[in-house]
């Protein structure tokens, strides 16, 4: 090689070299950003909690109940809850229509026998079908699955003629109902466990 090819060689070696060490020094750094764990800050932590918990409760699917008697309301409603679903509950013709125009329910779980309407229509009998009658006037409702709960087995035939997906004859079996309601809406949301239960107080001991 001649004298004068001799310097240029050399910058190129050197300026190799440069370019590995360069590299490798980058390599470290991404891999030390990318192993280096930063803590969340509280309140950014505070808020993915709350919008997470947010999202959840928006992602519920929400169900009417509707009979007349307080009693199966609140079992009924108690269990959808447990399942991970909203409850909404009415107790005749009336309020069950304005429940469905203001809360839009995702299924309806309906019963047949109701005493007269005296506060909502001067004494008009409502039944289940006549609420389904009305019920599939509403533009919101019209494809709202139905499920009639009675303790009349007679008015299976004519419950499923009218419409309804599922008819139960009381007492139903919970178990049955949530996995017919899940047919139809899918599955809830995961429910609400249950409060610790508390230790009661120990008694304070008298000095002897």
């Amino acid at each position: 090689m001649s004298n004068h090819l001799r310097p240029a060689s050399k910058l190129l070696c050197h300026l190799a070299c440069l370019l590995i060490d360069s590299s490798q020094s980058f390599k470290m750094q991404t891999w030390t950003n990318l192993t280096t764990v930063k803590p969340i800050p509280g309140p950014v932590l505070l808020f993915a909690t709350q919008l997470s918990n947010q999202q959840s409760i928006m992602a519920r699917k929400k169900i009417l109940v509707v009979d007349d008697s307080p009693l199966i309301l609140r079992a009924l409603s108690m269990k959808l809850k447990s399942c991970g679903y909203d409850a909404v509950t009415a107790i005749d013709g009336s309020s069950a229509v304005s429940s469905v125009r203001h809360e839009h329910p995702d299924l309806i779980l309906l019963d047949i026998s109701f005493p007269p309407d005296v506060g909502h229509g001067g004494g008009v009998a409502w039944d289940g079908f006549l609420i389904m009658t009305w019920l599939r006037r509403i533009d919101e409702a019209k494809n709202i699955p139905i499920i009639i709960i009675t303790g009349d087995e007679k008015m299976k035939d004519r419950a499923l003629k009218e419409g309804a997906v599922a008819f139960f004859h009381k007492p139903i079996d919970n178990d049955e109902l949530i996995s017919v309601i899940q047919e139809h809406i899918g599955e809830g949301a995961p429910g609400e466990p249950a409060p610790p239960m508390t230790p009661p107080p120990v008694p304070p001991t008298s000095p002897s």
